[in-house]
């Protein structure tokens, strides 16, 4: 293994506070391999996401939902957390009818698929109920047709951006089975009741209590008519569904232990909580561009399971065009595998595509270009051809805080050489993606 002698690298490699989520990907990244048949999905499942608050406690005067951090609203990061599950079909965000041009703009400015915006109501429950029919509805505002009516309807805030394939799974599979099923957590806090005077009246026993938290499922059916028994007085005061699926419906909810990511924006502190927390999961995440190469595709293949262990995620497309030009807008680093050839042009259209889409304005892009040399040797002039063109185009982004590197891969006959040099490159992109801010950019890295 050569190295750049500049910078040359070793071969060894509270309970209020908010839990992290751990890797927060996009797209085919979060597909699991290990048990693909547990999260097999065969009916319709679609998404309710109550968004017409006006976030009072976070004392802000934009509602929380629509507070912006590294240039994308909180909601938006929610919705691509359902919009990454390929079994959900329809996320439809309820929304202030004041604020339906702003959903509407961030739906178009960071190309979600599957959402539609229904006008909400005066009430959280309203504003629920307004989303269940818009889905039994089978049209949307302007007349056309929708997907079939779902199975099953999940019910989320906008302001729990953290929720996870796997729980979505489970309350998915138990609303279908049970009629209704809900996240619980442990109580943190003892609860306590006092006297009209302001004394302790009694506390209860917090073992035998939970917190009821989102999201929750329902059978279509289950939900639809609890709204359409339920009083005006539940639809004024109320908060909690699953209390309105047993109340009118007798269907009593399965409970499930949720993972401490479920935890949801109210306080402004959240808010920078939030902001750290993907900030973090950003640095564990990128896009591979293989163009439709087969060895590209080989050896993007490779990465992703090499950087498995690294505890990173890779999505790998042909090319940023049609549907996949979301990943401007979503994503934050970038490797472009190139074989045998100078794909500098394609880099620099890269760059200019993320600078038109202001992307790195709050925080920095990192793009890896890994050249793949398949020749059985490699000579000096072709070793030395892209360093210093890779170092000025380096030189340009900075200024724009995108970070440029390049990664030289010999390919190899043998495998075991080959699959250490691969676990190497993962190693260094997963370095350097995680270090932006102190790594010399325009490094050009031999493996």
């Amino acid at each position: 293994m050569e190295m750049n002698p500049i910078n040359k690298q070793s071969d060894d490699c509270d309970p209020d506070r908010p839990a992290h989520p751990g890797v927060f990907p996009s797209g085919e990244a979060w597909k699991s391999e290990r048990n693909p048949a547990e999260r097999r999905v065969d009916f319709p499942v679609s998404v309710v996401l109550p968004a017409g608050g006006t976030g009072e406690r976070t004392g802000l005067q934009t509602p929380k939902q629509f507070c912006s951090f590294l240039g994308r609203q909180l909601i938006s990061y929610t919705i691509q957390a359902f919009e990454r599950v390929s079994w959900i079909q329809t996320i439809v965000v309820v929304v202030a009818k004041e604020n339906t041009d702003l959903m509407t703009d961030i739906i178009q400015r960071f190309q979600h698929r599957k959402v539609r915006v229904v006008p909400g109501g005066s009430t959280r429950h309203r504003s629920i109920c307004n989303g269940v029919l818009a889905l039994g509805s089978g049209q949307d505002e302007e007349g056309g047709s929708t997907a079939e009516r779902p199975k099953v309807v999940i019910i989320h805030d906008a302001v729990r951006p953290f929720v996870e394939e796997d729980f979505l799974y489970k309350i998915a599979m138990a609303a279908k089975e049970q009629g209704a099923a809900g996240a619980i957590r442990p109580l943190v806090s003892t609860v306590i009741a006092t006297t009209s005077e302001g004394y302790l009246d009694h506390s209860l026993e917090r073992a035998k209590y939970r917190a009821s938290e989102m999201p929750q499922g329902f059978t279509y059916d289950v939900i639809h008519q609890a709204y359409q028994s339920c009083t005006e007085s539940d639809f004024e005061f109320g908060t909690e569904c699953l209390h309105l699926a047993l109340q009118y419906c007798g269907t009593n909810a399965k409970l499930i232990e949720g993972p401490p990511t479920l935890w949801k924006v109210t306080y402004k502190r959240d808010l920078a909580a939030a902001e750290s927390i993907i900030k973090e999961a950003l640095s564990r995440t990128a896009c591979v561009i293989t163009g439709g190469s087969a060895q590209a595709v080989t050896l993007a293949e490779a990465l992703q399971k090499a950087v498995g262990a690294l505890e990173m995620e890779l999505d790998a497309i042909p090319d940023l065009m049609g549907d996949n030009a979301r990943y401007l807008v979503t994503e934050w680093n970038f490797i472009h595998v190139s074989i045998s050839g100078s794909c500098l042009s394609e880099v620099e259209a890269l760059l200019t595509a993320l600078e038109a889409a202001n992307r790195a304005i709050l925080h920095p892009l990192v793009v890896i270009l890994v050249h793949l040399s398949t020749s059985d040797e490699l000579s000096i002039s072709g070793r030395m051809a892209e360093p210093a063109a890779i170092t000025d185009l380096a030189s340009a982004a900075k200024l724009r805080n995108i970070f440029v590197y390049g990664v030289l891969l010999q390919q190899s006959k043998d495998t075991d050489c080959w699959e250490r040099s691969v676990l190497r490159v993962a190693e260094i992109t997963s370095a350097l993606i995680r270090e932006r801010s102190s790594a010399l950019v325009g490094q050009l890295l031999q493996a």
